[in-house]
């Protein structure tokens, strides 16, 4: 059996998988974050491990109560938060608060990597955004000169945990794409973009593949989760590993995730890139397999926005809200970037925005156009990845938001496209890991059967009428709100 942990921006959870592919036992520790100033985000990384060390033990003392027995955990695999920047001093000590793959300060950083590597994004397969580590360093070398100094290693937020549990640093090729430091290609870290934020390779974690053995858990950790000293597996950014947890290996393959972002994810068998539309271009977590993104930085935190907002008593209070109501011509438009946005605008100043508020407006109107607003920016988001040529298969959704059938279903009308929901969505990249970490030590095994595509509940078709009026009244308005507001959305105003 194997330990999979998903280190989440809100939470971080962790779950036992045994060989025959069945959760055993699952804990989940929530987490919070840090907004010090207008467009920043942080996160303690010591309340990461703290948070790993009572999730594992819960799901020790839980695995035990349905008669498993410890010595049956045979590796742990990671998975967690992409883009995080996690930076210690040469004794391992952490030098300031992680900045998070949603912190928009670094954009400035971005247009001087830009500038000085004329050849970025060739080498990476994509824009330099400010949610990316290595401007977030770059910025920390302009504003924070004496931590900058100090840093002797710079780590991915679900690595800082294998550091703690293993004292060894290394991280994989998926999480490792989205540092731009990656030569995205040849799955190798880029000298050349290194040097333009002043560092090298020995400041950075050692490569692997998501499925191969990178360390084992010291004793001091072993004893006090009454484990082995088992293996740790590279394992996989949130989405890469989030995606073999839907059995989304295979070239065609899509996934989309409705989580606190909102991500359209395609698994390939050779490099595809888009970057000047904001198109993320990585590796799988898996060897010789690559994939493509598109992210929307708010997509269900906006649900919790308007949820407050309008006076809600919860997100579910919201749905049934939207669900009595109907679109009309007065129903408001609503622009998503509450944290502003990554594709296909890479604006970290895009602002979010009702539209056509009136005095007949109802919490209810505002709770529908929440939902679109949301499926619209993820419409455009799906719209510039498809551009690289890649061809679609099929789409499974995943994510708290896929719990809602009425949602997935104006999902499936404004993308035009089937959408399929399976059982046990929502278990996602923790499961992602352990199936890594199944993987690494039954390296025979094939993607096809130790990360098969779970059990679907439903499959949503898109409504002709409905899918023709979003794409040719809603949409086209919605475009047009953002491309006239846009210039107002400046650092300068």
């Amino acid at each position: 059996m194997f330990i999979g942990i998903d280190l989440g921006t809100s939470g971080l959870k962790t779950i036992v998988l045994d060989r025959a592919g069945l959760v055993r036992a699952s804990s989940h520790v929530a987490l919070s974050l840090s907004r010090r100033h207008p467009l920043w985000s942080e996160q303690a990384p010591q309340d990461w491990w703290a948070a790993c060390d009572t999730a594992i033990q819960t799901l020790m003392q839980q695995f035990k109560a349905q008669g498993g027995h410890p010595n049956q955990i045979e590796a742990i695999g990671l998975a967690g938060q992409m883009h995080g920047a996690t930076l210690l001093d040469a004794k391992g000590q952490v030098l300031r608060p992680a900045i998070l793959w949603n912190d928009g300060r670094a954009f400035e950083a971005c247009a001087e990597l830009e500038a000085n590597v004329p050849e970025l994004r060739t080498i990476t397969g994509n824009l330099a955004m400010p949610g990316f580590t290595a401007p977030k360093i770059q910025w920390v070398r302009t504003h924070e000169p004496q931590v900058f100094t100090l840093i002797d290693k710079v780590l991915l937020p679900k690595d800082y945990l294998r550091y703690r549990m293993s004292g060894v640093f290394a991280t994989d090729m998926s999480d490792a794409a989205g540092t731009l430091w990656l030569d995205v290609k040849r799955r190798d870290w880029s000298d050349v973009l290194l040097a333009a934020t002043g560092l090298s390779r020995k400041n950075m974690p050692a490569l692997f593949e998501g499925n191969q053995i990178t360390s084992t858990l010291l004793p001091e950790w072993a004893k006090k989760w009454g484990l082995q000293e088992i293996p740790i597996v590279a394992g996989g950014g949130d989405n890469a590993a989030g995606a073999l947890g839907m059995g989304v290996t295979e070239p065609g393959q899509a996934m989309l995730s409705l989580g606190t972002s909102g991500v359209f994810f395609v698994a390939t068998k050779k490099f595809y890139a888009n970057p000047n539309n904001a198109v993320h271009s990585f590796c799988h977590a898996l060897p010789q397999r690559w994939h493509l993104m598109s992210v929307m930085l708010s997509a269900a935190s906006c649900l919790d926005f308007t949820a407050q907002l309008a006076q809600f008593k919860s997100v579910p209070d919201l749905l049934l809200a939207a669900n009595s109501t109907s679109f009309s011509e007065q129903t408001p438009l609503f622009l998503p970037y509450l944290t502003g946005e990554r594709t296909p605008h890479n604006n970290p100043h895009a602002q979010a925005l009702f539209y056509g508020l009136t005095a007949d407006t109802r919490p209810a109107d505002l709770a529908l156009s929440t939902l679109e607003g949301v499926a619209l920016g993820l419409a455009d988001g799906v719209d510039a990845l498809l551009k690289t040529g890649v061809q679609v298969t099929e789409i499974s959704v995943i994510g708290g938001g896929a719990r809602s059938d009425f949602w997935v279903q104006m999902l499936a009308d404004v993308l035009n496209r089937n959408l399929i929901c399976c059982k046990d969505n929502e278990i996602g990249p923790a499961l992602g890991a352990a199936r890594l970490a199944h993987s690494a030590l039954s390296p025979q095994l094939t993607p096809e059967v130790f990360a098969p595509t779970p059990t679907r509940r439903h499959i949503f078709n898109p409504d002709s009428a409905r899918a023709h009026w979003f794409a040719s009244q809603r949409q086209t308005k919605f475009r047009a709100l953002y491309k006239t507001l846009a210039p107002l959305m400046s650092a300068s105003i």
